[in-house]
């Protein structure tokens, strides 16, 4: 009788490895068929912007173009606001920020902001809602509130559990980076058709990135403003993926620490945005082996990165125009 069970049992074990097999096949190729079959014009990406000194505010509207005009996304842009004009030196507000309820994927750009609960809860539950995100430079450091407000642990836990890192420092407003990719992960589908390039940014340190994030570019801090300056200290990684576990699922994650304004002008940077945010929403495959088209749609002249009043001024949001004819 033992062996008989043993010879009933052994062919049941191949039959359920085998509909196993055949499940996660199927299941592979229909994740494959979905994300081919994934419509831009369906997407809703928001961008949230509000940082004093490197001009997201003309940076993530240029972006938006592209996304919009050349491959049919949905696209809002929120700033930071004072009397309903653009004032990124208003670190209390960002209006309309319930635009995220519907949304399909939000990018941040803000630095220091200490926003009121009712919209910062717009941001955090996205955050928890397991959708795409992605973030640039200074969103390692996207709040302030102060070591005895109640939301302190979004100035710094926030950051890294999100996007994979904190602020830490950087190497000074005086240098820039050479951006280097990085060898163990230069197949990766962001990086398809981005080479590297010199960035305006000065490199920030990334000593505390979390282990299981994925790095893409790597950054040597150049001495000066311009290429052919010195390297001087360590390597820093400037780009990666991540996963965010949130309360409602899994989120796809990418960021990347360059974002001066001036970095936008070279397309391996705005290649290296646009398709990160291909990545996040689970379209990787539809970027071709020589790279996405990122040619600037409309007119990117930004002001030059600085403090106090160095933004455009007496703009508001209507202003600024995200559809290209």
């Amino acid at each position: 009788m033992k062996y008989l069970n043993l010879l009933i049992i052994f062919p049941l074990t191949l039959m359920l490895a085998a509909c196993q097999s055949e499940s996660s096949e199927t299941t592979q190729q229909a994740a494959e068929s979905s994300q081919e079959s994934i419509d831009p014009s369906s997407i809703h990406i928001v961008f949230v912007t509000g940082d004093e000194e490197y001009r997201s505010e003309e940076s993530m509207p240029m972006l938006a173009r592209i996304l919009k005009n050349r491959y049919g996304f949905q696209v809002s842009v929120r700033y930071a606001l004072t009397d309903g004009y653009i004032d990124p030196n208003n670190q209390d507000n960002i209006e309309g920020l319930d635009v995220l309820v519907d949304a399909d994927m939000m990018v941040m750009y803000t630095r220091f902001r200490s926003l009121p609960d009712e919209q910062l809860q717009y941001i955090t539950d996205f955050a928890e809602s397991g959708k795409p995100m992605a973030g640039f430079r200074t969103a390692t450091h996207a709040f302030s509130y102060g070591e005895n407000h109640e939301n302190h642990h979004m100035d710094f836990e926030w950051p890294q559990e999100v996007f994979g890192l904190p602020w830490i420092s950087h190497h000074g407003g005086s240098n820039s980076t050479d951006v280097l990719i990085d060898e163990e992960n230069s197949d990766h589908p962001v990086l398809r058709g981005v080479e590297p390039f010199h960035a305006r940014s000065w490199l920030y340190h990334a000593n505390t990135l979390l282990d299981d994030a994925v790095p893409l570019l790597t950054g040597r801090a150049v001495e000066g403003a311009q290429p052919g300056g010195d390297y001087f200290d360590d390597p820093h990684t400037v780009a990666w993926t991540n996963y965010y576990e949130g309360e409602h699922g899994n989120s796809r994650v990418f960021f990347t620490t360059l974002g001066h304004p001036n970095d936008f002008f070279d397309e391996n940077m705005r290649r290296l945005a646009i398709q990160g945010f291909f990545w996040a929403l689970g379209m990787e495959d539809q970027i071709p082996d020589e790279g996405l088209n990122v040619d600037i749609l409309g007119v990117y002249d930004p002001n030059p990165a600085g403090f106090g009043e160095q933004f455009k001024q007496n703009l508001r949001p209507d202003d600024i125009m995200l559809r290209v004819d």
